[in-house]
């Protein structure tokens, strides 16, 4: 299938995090996931494993607590990358002095193996100057400790009702006082700790003698090497990475597009300082990175650069780009469509806004394209009903309307977030027909996410289970079903209500998932887990490789577990499956 299709979304390592009342949350922990195109894959697992803010990151979506503390989301589009900038005088002039600073700063390069010993040797100073490795730790893990606690003071006075329980808010507040005093107690005798540390580091004369000629040997020979002549290859490097810049840049204001301009050749210097081998695309793009997007140049006329635009979505640092990604290349399809709607906007104003927003064209030919959308999503008497409100269209038809608005300006992907959760179940049926049929026509990727395994036998063609943060099984619709590896899939489908024998009592997953503020040791399932070995409490388990497109996350596959044996209600669940949902 990897062979077979084209990846058009490619998520590598992608570590989420949320703020959260004094304390960070890490939400998604590590998740790695190609996406192909025009394929359906259906993210499935728990409410709280993460299936939502997964898909939120691609489109921008994240709440303003949350951020993106590692990882790429790379999408690639050929139309949305492609990417000219027109060469004016001002164009000229700026890629000049770019490349001028480049050739400047390539010279810092000759240095770099010696400015790392340099920095080495700072760093080995600084540490014997501090605390060692073992004391910031137990430090750092007592005022943790502290201001865990101090946040589950605060929060619960904040449910104190002040007229009746008075007594327990004085409790409460003296509590978070003491715990004030305790914390600043601790940071003055870390600070103490270090002071006493400089010191006698400062007295030490051998140590500081010894460091002086060191750091003044390879300063020295800093200052040598940075004096000697660039490469033909470096100034040839250069003249691509000047005009990369100005491309990287173009599509800014022209002082935004300056700031930035600077701003890049700062980080690009900083990485010549250090050695980063500009040479290398991922190298190169990820110095860009910290800025704004990479393009790539590809050619030129005299008018024009023509580059590629390696689109990062982890990485968006301009608010106007999202406006060229949400909606028109990635859309949603959200769990309930009376909240994606304007109460007060007509169902044709709705659809015509979004196309008059992402496409050339005039008010006219928006209407008769909404129109279109309209019946194609199953509008009956489309004229009729487009200056309509939404209270007067059903549950159904509101979520069609949602469809249409998703797909007015043909995305490339459709995330549909529990699209049939809010509506009659006979109408679900209905809305993911729908969706599949549309997909044939207008060719986009479908996620599904959803925690109705039923939907996933309908829609899917791969699903990926998620659970804490993480995905632990990933596979074809088939595999996940009829081989699933991992037992947190086998709980799930053990939990299907349509698999259940008559007289039978119903199976449900005992526990709850594990808390996210803390760090996890060892296989998240693992409290959960009826067939948790000792090493599920001690170590994270790697990604096994079932077939070439089914993987798992556990345990269990390692060569050295005794053989385990799925449930006996999912065992044989061929024919099952089939009467159930039709696979």
């Amino acid at each position: 299938m990897a062979e077979e299709k084209k990846v058009l979304l490619s998520v590598k390592d992608l570590e989420v995090k949320f703020r959260v009342r004094g304390r960070v949350l890490t939400a998604i922990r590590g998740i790695s996931l190609d996406i192909y195109e025009n394929e359906a894959i259906a993210i499935v697992g728990e409410s709280g494993s993460g299936k939502s803010v997964f898909t939120k990151t691609f489109a921008g979506m994240l709440d303003s607590n949350g951020f993106i503390s590692q990882g790429k989301i790379l999408f690639d589009d050929p139309e949305l990358s492609d990417t000219r900038v027109r060469l004016t005088p001002l164009a000229h002039k700026l890629i000049h002095k770019a490349r001028r600073r480049l050739d400047e700063d390539a010279r810092l390069e000759l240095g770099a193996a010696t400015y790392r010993q340099i920095l080495e040797l700072e760093s080995e100073k600084r540490q014997r100057a501090g605390l060692s490795g073992e004391e910031q730790a137990a430090a750092q893990a007592e005022m943790k400790e502290l201001k865990d606690r101090r946040t589950e003071a605060f929060n619960r006075k904040q449910t104190l009702d002040p007229s009746k329980e008075k007594e327990q808010i004085r409790q409460v507040s003296g509590l978070i006082a003491q715990l004030d005093e305790e914390m600043k107690a601790l940071e003055k005798k870390q600070a103490e700790a270090v002071k006493a540390k400089e010191a006698s580091l400062a007295a030490d004369a051998g140590f500081q003698k010894q460091y002086k000629e060191r750091r003044d040997a390879l300063q020295a020979q800093y200052d040598r090497e940075i004096k000697g002549e660039i490469s033909p290859a470096a100034a040839a490097r250069n003249e691509i990475l000047a005009k990369e810049i100005y491309l990287s840049v173009g599509r800014y204001g022209l002082h935004q597009r300056v700031q930035y301009l600077n701003r890049l050749l700062a980080a690009v210097r900083e990485a010549m300082r250090l050695g980063v081998d500009l040479d290398d695309e991922e190298q190169r793009s990820a110095v860009f990175d910290d800025v704004t997007f990479r393009v790539k140049y590809l050619d030129e006329t005299a008018d024009q650069l023509h580059g590629t635009c390696v689109l990062n979505l982890a990485r968006v640092k301009y608010p106007k780009d999202w406006c060229q990604i949400r909606g028109r290349r990635i859309a949603t399809v959200f769990q309930d469509p009376m909240t994606s709607l304007n109460p007060i906007i007509t169902i044709g104003k709705q659809i015509t806004s979004i196309i008059l927003k992402h496409q050339d064209c005039s008010e006219a030919e928006a209407r008769r394209r909404a129109l279109e959308l309209m019946r194609k999503v199953g509008i009956p008497k489309a004229e009729a009903r487009f200056d309509d409100y939404p209270f007067q269209y059903s549950g159904g038809m509101r979520q069609r309307i949602c469809i249409a608005i998703a797909l007015s300006c043909q995305p490339k992907i459709l995330i549909c977030d529990e699209p049939t959760t809010a509506l009659d179940v006979t109408i679900q049926a209905q809305i993911l027909q729908l969706i599949k049929d549309l997909q044939k026509e207008f060719n986009y990727t479908i996620v599904f996410i959803t925690h109705d395994l039923g939907v996933v036998a309908n829609v899917a063609d791969r699903v990926a289970v998620l659970y804490a943060g993480q995905i632990v099984e990933l596979g074809t619709v088939e595999e996940v079903f009829y081989d699933p590896r991992h037992p947190y899939t086998w709980a799930l489908l053990s939990s299907l209500p349509q698999l259940a024998q008559k007289n039978e009592k119903l199976y449900s997953i005992t526990g709850t998932p594990p808390s996210l503020y803390n760090s996890i040791v060892g296989d998240a399932f693992a409290p959960r887990n009826p067939y948790c070995m000792k090493i599920d409490t001690l170590a994270e388990p790697p990604m096994f490789q079932v077939s070439e497109t089914h993987f798992a996350k556990t345990w269990l596959l390692d060569p050295h577990a005794p053989a385990i044996e799925k449930p006996e209600g999912i065992r044989d669940i061929h024919e099952k499956l089939i009467k159930a949902f039709h696979i």
